[in-house]
């Protein structure tokens, strides 16, 4: 079993459904002791910025909210550089514990040993 696991959530309000299960499964993994990076990409860039996950409405899912604030906790999250660059976002506009990194970043944990890599 990977040890380590790397969430690319690609998706934001455009694909909520998609949206939520990234960050459930990210939220399920550091409860069960998963060393996790959440990655967002595209439009779940948004979600890097204070108050915008609260913003996120999906029926019969955990409120963004908690699940971010759980990652934060005790796992990574990590805006894409294009993505921040392509939003305007800067490193003085995110919620603290959000870093911004690029693809080369994102390779380097994903090909990590004992590491499996999911996209959403």
């Amino acid at each position: 079993m990977a040890k380590k696991l790397v969430i690319k959530v690609t998706a934001g309000a455009d694909a909520p459904e998609r949206c939520s299960q990234a960050f459930t499964v990210a939220a399920v993994a550091v409860a069960s002791g998963v060393d996790v990076s959440l990655w967002l990409t595209g439009e779940s860039a948004w979600f890097a910025l204070p108050g915008r996950a609260a913003e996120f409405e999906l029926p019969h899912a955990a409120p963004l909210p908690d699940l971010l604030e759980s990652i934060l906790t005790a796992g990574r999250v990590t805006l894409c550089t294009q993505c921040a660059a392509r939003r305007d976002i800067t490193e003085q506009d995110v919620i603290k514990g959000v870093r911004i990194a690029g693809a080369q970043v994102f390779v380097q944990e994903a090909m990590a040993e004992e590491t499996q890599a999911l996209v959403y």
